[in-house]
């Protein structure tokens, strides 16, 4: 008898070290397939208490999953087989075309974050509910959560005991290789990737087309397998850049003071094992040091959130956090949230931060967290409103990282150390001659480095003289962060 399968494509966007493609690969016959879901686009609820709207998904992530998916579907294509693209909810879509090609069953990737759960068990159901079998398989994490040296349930709640545990006691399983594909039906209509407009249905609250690339940006981050693959190349072999990661990571201007690997392992268009394999190859031919285990540290790191959000569910995005921090008193959507929001802290090292984000879809890590301290330390800010923000803008938007990493800031997650910013000392020591400020804030380009990182400082006749009136050609400062 003949089998048919579906393989749907998720945060997976790539052929090779797909478990899921892979066993969906013995079939007889192959439809692999994509949903755009249009709960991924435009204005929607926060959900939970004290609730509100934001954008889900920005225009540069919109983009990176754009080219994602077309260049997956070009893969595929070379490798005789297609990928259908449908615009819908996945619980709806699947089944309609699992019913269209009389299919028997259904691969999927299986992930953390609760929403994501949502749509995975609302579709599971539908599925089952027509009689298909249904095959999930755990593929974004660098170690596979069967091999954690306790159930994910129990995982320590603190990174480092978490790390320490599994470098002993887990190994990183073998990527898979890419499979032989079987044909897919001719008589399904393959659908079309959405060119140049969010893929979504007529209630979008507003439209939004490809961002203006910028030429401050760090890189253009170009969606897709292919292009993941060759900034690995670039970075480690071409570049020879991994063998000083440690020393460069915490930089914030050019394109390889970090590896940029995480839109594409955001997206799936890597895998981490792909990248951790890659890693051990080079410290096999070039070096092995302290940085090169750092960026398998950083892999880590990531695992940790996305076991954290499995384990913890919703209460790792609520406001109280994990940690029921009911003691804090957060502001709600105001002047202050606007402000940071459009760069206008008068703050120059977050207000720089802030401006990079939303014009290039990126911004470093250490800038990350002083725009993140800022606004829950500094401001009082309810962080889940700047942690939705970072949702919107980010094209390496995971909610795992994303969320956990705000919540560890703001005090409410899996820390109990203070993890407060001192915001000017951060903008001294790693932009000591405001070179990252005043490429993204010009208005502050005639000051000194001092200057720019305080221009309330100055005094009225400085201002006059350097053409920097505060509160006319810059904004006073929301809360000054010396004191």
């Amino acid at each position: 008898m003949t089998e048919t399968a579906l393989v749907w494509f998720r945060r997976d966007l790539r052929v090779r070290d797909n478990p899921t493609l892979a066993a969906a690969a013995d079939a007889d016959r192959l439809i692999p397939v994509y949903c755009f879901d249009p709960r991924e686009y435009g204005l929607r609820e926060y959900g939970g208490e004290r609730s509100f709207r934001f954008r889900k998904t920005g225009s540069h992530r919109v983009r990176f999953r754009r080219e994602s998916v077309a260049d997956l579907r070009e893969s595929l294509s070379a490798r005789g087989s297609g990928l259908v693209v449908r615009r819908g909810r996945p619980e709806e879509v699947l089944p309609e075309l699992a019913a269209a090609v009389d299919a028997d069953r259904v691969f999927a990737q299986t992930l953390p974050a609760p929403e994501e759960v949502a749509v995975e068990n609302r579709a599971t159901a539908a599925l089952r509910d027509r009689g298909l079998a249904v095959h999930r398989f755990w593929t974004h994490t660098l170690y596979h959560v069967a091999d954690l040296p306790t159930p994910f349930t129990a995982v320590d709640d603190t990174y480092t005991p978490f790390r320490k545990a599994v470098e002993a006691e887990a190994s990183v399983r073998d990527p898979v290789g890419v499979p032989d594909l079987p044909s897919p039906p001719a008589s399904v209509g393959s659908g079309r990737v959405p060119a140049g407009e969010i893929p979504s249905p007529v209630d979008l609250d507003e439209a939004l087309s490809d961002p203006t690339p910028d030429e401050r940006a760090v890189h253009s981050f170009p969606g897709g397998e292919g292009a993941g693959r060759d900034r690995l190349k670039q970075y480690l072999w071409r570049g020879d850049h991994l063998r000083e990661y440690k020393e460069t990571r915490n930089g914030m201007l050019g394109a390889d003071y970090s590896s940029k690997l995480s839109p594409w392992l955001n997206e799936g268009c890597l895998s981490p094992r792909a990248v951790e394999r890659e890693v051990r190859r080079y410290e096999d031919e070039r070096v092995a040091n302290e940085s090169t285990y750092w960026l398998l540290f950083e892999l880590l790191w990531r695992d940790f959130f996305q076991f954290q959000s499995r384990k913890h569910g919703g209460a790792f995005f609520r406001r109280e956090g994990i940690r029921e921090r009911t003691d804090l008193a957060w502001r709600g959507d105001g002047e202050r949230l606007r402000r940071w929001k459009a760069g206008e802290t008068g703050v120059p090292f977050v207000d720089a931060n802030v401006r990079e984000l939303v014009e290039t879809g990126y911004v470093s890590n250490r800038g990350r967290q002083n725009a993140a301290s800022f606004l829950a330390n500094d401001l009082g800010v309810d962080w889940r409103r700047g942690a939705a923000f970072f949702e919107t803008h980010l094209v390496d938007y995971d909610p795992c990282s994303n969320y956990g990493n705000w919540a560890y800031v703001a005090g409410v997650g899996n820390d109990s150390r203070d993890r407060s910013f001192d915001v000017l000392g951060q903008a001294r020591t790693y932009d000591p001659d405001a070179e990252y400020v005043k490429t993204w804030l010009p208005e502050l380009d005639a000051l000194s480095p001092e200057r720019a990182h305080e221009p309330w400082t100055m005094s009225e006749a400085e201002q006059e003289a350097s053409g920097v009136r505060l509160g006319v050609d810059y904004p006073e400062p929301v809360v000054r962060p010396d004191g």
